[in-house]
């Protein structure tokens, strides 16, 4: 059941009916501002979307609409890698370099960078390659990772000197998760965009999560903070850390898979396990080791027990995914402006997530 409440550009931003749910989504709506944004819920499979922004609505509802996930799309690739282990396709403990390039002579630390390393943030790596940055500063406002392809993301890991002993320090690395993907595809002679529809969109009827730009009119159009809007974001070959773009629904679709939601628990036993290990934590950093991680999502308490959080930003859009595991409670914000010190995004999306009983 999906109940929707939504505004056009001259309406304030109030819900309809009396649903609480929805009047907690369109409070929590007023304090974005931007063009586009859509804020949704999940509660043991009930579903409440509230859409609004300052921009005129379009011919797609924006619920339906394609949002860039940004960072958020490493969930997916933490699943799939879960699933590829629970396969027995490949391990947490397999060599990233071994994969790739069998023999290839790399630096001793790159040798012993694992899967689970390059999943985690603790390989050793930067955010980006080194050679990243000359190439991407005259375009960092319009395309600064289309002209990296692939290939270049390999020979850049290859030939890398990881700034510490992998598994020892947390690091948080784009450039990790783009490698993990590429080793990936490389283990199972599979490419990326294959492997991800075999082993998660599909399964989980994933229809409206791509890795690429939509047809015409069903994707989001992102905005700078002046409001200019900007070109669908290419991300070259960091494709793994950041390329997917999904609708707000197919969104609560996946989580509510991890959270024990309307999709109930998969009938593929490997996809079972993989979401269950997803939600596992494995490592703390910070200090006093306060701040948890599993492999792929980033776990705070709260009073109503443990959440599980990912947020994404790409040059003009936001995304935020949440989930409290074995609840059937999962939050999902997107909206379409560039992030910025004061933006009230996903502190709001947060606040939904861990405040709501």
């Amino acid at each position: 059941m999906t109940e929707v409440t939504g505004v056009t550009a001259a309406a304030p931003v109030t819900a309809v009916g009396s649903s609480a749910t929805a009047r907690l989504l369109a409070e929590s709506a007023d304090r974005i501002d931007a063009p586009d944004v859509v804020l949704a819920m999940s509660r043991g499979g009930v579903r409440t979307v509230h859409t609004g922004g300052s921009a005129e609505a379009g011919p797609v509802a924006r619920e339906q609409l394609h949002y860039e996930l940004g960072s958020a799309s490493k969930p997916f690739a933490g699943l799939l890698l879960a699933r590829l282990v629970a396969q027995g396709r490949v391990r947490y403990e397999d060599r990233a370099a071994d994969l790739l390039a069998p023999g290839f002579p790399v630096h001793p630390a790159v040798r012993r960078i694992t899967l689970r390393h390059l999943l985690t943030h603790t390989s050793g790596l930067p955010g980006l390659p080194a050679d990243f940055y000359p190439q991407a500063v005259p375009r960092w406002s319009t395309d600064p990772y289309g002209n990296y392809p692939a290939d270049r993301v390999v020979r850049a890991f290859l030939r890398a000197r990881p700034r510490h002993r992998p598994g020892t320090r947390w690091h948080y690395s784009n450039f990790a998760v783009s490698v993990l993907g590429h080793t990936l595809a490389a283990a199972t002679g599979t490419p990326w965009e294959v492997l991800l529809h075999q082993q998660v969109l599909a399964p989980l009827g994933l229809e409206a999560t791509l890795l690429r730009p939509g047809p015409d009119s069903t994707d989001a159009t992102g905005h700078r903070r002046d409001g200019t809007p900007l070109p669908a974001l290419d991300t070259g070959g960091f494709t793994a850390a950041g390329a997917l773009r999904s609708s707000p629904l197919d969104l609560l679709t996946f989580l509510e898979a991890h959270a024990g939601g309307a999709s109930g628990s998969p009938t593929d036993p490997t996809l079972a396990a993989a979401l269950t290990e997803v939600t596992r934590p494995v490592l703390r950093r910070g200090w006093r080791h306060a701040h948890t991680h599993t492999l792929t999502w980033f776990q705070h308490p709260t009073p109503y027990g443990p959440v599980l959080f990912h947020a994404g930003a790409t040059l003009g859009q936001q995304a935020f995914l949440g989930f409290r595991p074995g609840t059937g409670l999962a939050v999902v914000a997107t909206a379409t402006r560039r992030v910025h010190r004061a933006d009230t995004f996903v502190a709001t999306a947060y606040g939904l997530l861990t405040e709501t009983p």
